[in-house]
């Protein structure tokens, strides 16, 4: 393919090898080695990656990856390069490694469907790609509605964390999952076999610390503004207490089963919620706490900004995407400061 398609993996390449080596240059200077070391270290980490694929460029053959020959002209623009990928994926369809990285670079640019279809194919010709399955999860989620985690999702991150018992994004979104459906125990218990894999002291470390104090306090009963201890007296912690009723004319349309989603999410940016709950429509009028806890990743949470938008929605088919005649309401732009509970009012058909 062409230059900008080597760009781009060689450039996704040096990324994950600068993250792999950092922390281990962090605990090298702690140790008291050279500091030219590390930075040979980082230089090969950033370097050989560029070099690797501009050699191949010299030498090698990349005509043959598909089959199509360079033309002079101008350079490709990143969908371009894409469009290539996908079209050589037409003619060679089991090819995983470019399946791999038309997932990695959909995700990177926030083709989201994109992604969890490419992960999908690369499920098909792999069933066991750890890395592919928590892919596949993250993506279905931040396409959902309310991004929760669904029952699909679910069983590839408990496979793939058998598979790979150190994968960090695979135990997060899992205890996530855990959390979203009330599982706080369970929660508190996958995350902690995530904790000891975190640098001591950073700041993934304390948020995931946070959370499985929220967890714990949950699991024991307690309300979540008081059990949650030390976490919950830190001015960094936000919580906003919601109340969820639904109009007197819309309860005809309520059927037993029903799911009842109730969540924040950003004012701007990325539309992945801050923070979900999911109970039984049937609980209606009902009140929840939305804590940092509830979030997709860690450093994604209520405290991360200063307003979110909160609203729920009643779910026929019990998939957090919206479907029609779903009933929703919401109460708009708050400051996750609040002290004072949100109210919400579901008076509106999907």
């Amino acid at each position: 393919m062409k230059m900008l398609f080597y760009a781009i993996a060689a450039a996704m390449i040096a990324v994950a090898l600068a993250a792999l080596l950092l922390p281990l240059v962090r605990q090298g200077r702690r140790s008291g080695r050279s500091r030219g070391v590390f930075v040979l270290t980082l230089a090969i980490a950033l370097v050989l990656p560029l070099a690797t694929g501009w050699l191949y460029l010299k030498i090698g053959t990349p005509v043959a990856i598909n089959g199509v020959a360079p033309q002079a002209g101008m350079p490709l623009t990143m969908q371009q390069a894409v469009a290539q990928l996908r079209a050589h994926l037409v003619e060679k369809p089991d090819d995983l490694q470019a399946w791999t990285l038309l997932a990695q670079t959909s995700a990177m640019l926030h083709n989201t469907a994109d992604a969890r279809d490419a992960y999908d194919h690369i499920l098909k010709l792999d069933p066991n790609n750890a890395d592919a399955m928590v892919g596949w999860a993250e993506a279905d989620a931040m396409l959902q509605g309310d991004h929760v985690i669904g029952d699909r999702a679910v069983a590839l991150l408990k496979h793939a964390v058998q598979l790979q018992p150190d994968s960090q994004r695979g135990l997060w979104l899992l205890g996530t999952s855990e959390f979203q459906q009330g599982n706080y125990a369970g929660a508190a218990a996958t995350w902690r076999l995530l904790a000891p894999q975190l640098e001591p002291g950073s700041e993934v470390a304390k948020a995931v610390a946070e959370q499985i104090s929220q967890a714990d306090a949950r699991a024991g009963g307690a309300p979540a503004e008081a059990a949650s201890g030390a976490v919950a007296a830190t001015a960094t912690e936000a919580a906003l207490q919601v109340q969820v009723s639904l109009a007197s004319d819309l309860k005809a349309k309520l059927a037993p089963g029903d799911t009842l989603f109730i969540y924040a999410r950003p004012v701007s940016g990325p539309p992945m919620p801050l923070a979900v709950a999911r109970l039984q429509a049937s609980q209606l009028p009902a009140e929840v706490t939305l804590t940092d806890a509830m979030a997709m990743t860690p450093t994604r949470t209520l405290s991360s900004v200063a307003q979110v938008f909160v609203g729920a929605r009643i779910s026929h088919s019990g998939q957090p995407i919206a479907q029609p005649g779903d009933l929703e309401g919401n109460a708009g732009i708050v400051d996750v400061t609040r002290k004072t509970p949100v109210e919400i009012l579901i008076d509106k058909v999907h």
